[in-house]
């Protein structure tokens, strides 16, 4: 994806957000892939999230860092569209050969675990996506999520429960 800008942006601004398109396209395409459970709309999300970011890249004051500032905007954008009125008409039964490829090689990558972390409640499956598939700490979890630290550690702990339980309960 290269950017095009008119001239009024400098060209400094231009490189820097097309290295971070290099950088970062697979990582959020495969997070808002799992966060709205669309491929289509996923990548809808990753465009949205790279216009978000190039109006916003000359004031990042990097105080986190850009994954950060990046997933941040991604969670954001996909609550959006989550919260939109085509997002009832939107087919939400992903297969999981569907997904794209994660960025980096997953441990444990294994289908059952996927489809429980799908099944979790968006708050619960944030997180876990965040921590075990980014390899993100609590601290940037609760900056991507606008929300406390104690809420990050509480809602990850409820959520490995909850998919302890349900694996569980899917073994024979």
């Amino acid at each position: 994806m290269e950017i095009v800008t008119g001239p009024d942006n400098s060209r400094n601004t231009e490189d820097e957000l097309n290295r971070l398109v290099a950088e970062y396209q697979k990582t959020l395409l495969h997070m808002c892939s799992f966060w709205l459970k669309d491929a289509l709309q996923a990548e809808d999300a990753v465009q949205e999230v790279y216009i978000k970011a190039y109006k916003a890249l000359p004031g990042f004051r990097h105080e986190c860092s850009e994954k950060t500032w990046l997933m941040r905007i991604a969670a954001n954008v996909c609550r959006d569209m989550q919260k939109s009125r085509w997002s009832r008409f939107v087919n939400r039964s992903v297969d999981i050969a569907n997904l794209p490829e994660p960025a980096y090689e997953m441990i444990g990558h294994d289908d059952e675990v996927i489809q429980a972390v799908q099944a979790l409640p968006a708050q619960f499956r944030e997180v876990i996506l965040l921590h075990f598939w980014q390899h993100m700490s609590l601290t940037e979890i609760a900056v991507i999520l606008n929300t406390s630290l104690s809420t990050v550690s509480r809602r990850l702990t409820d959520a490995k429960k909850r998919l302890r339980i349900q694996l569980e309960e899917e073994k024979p």
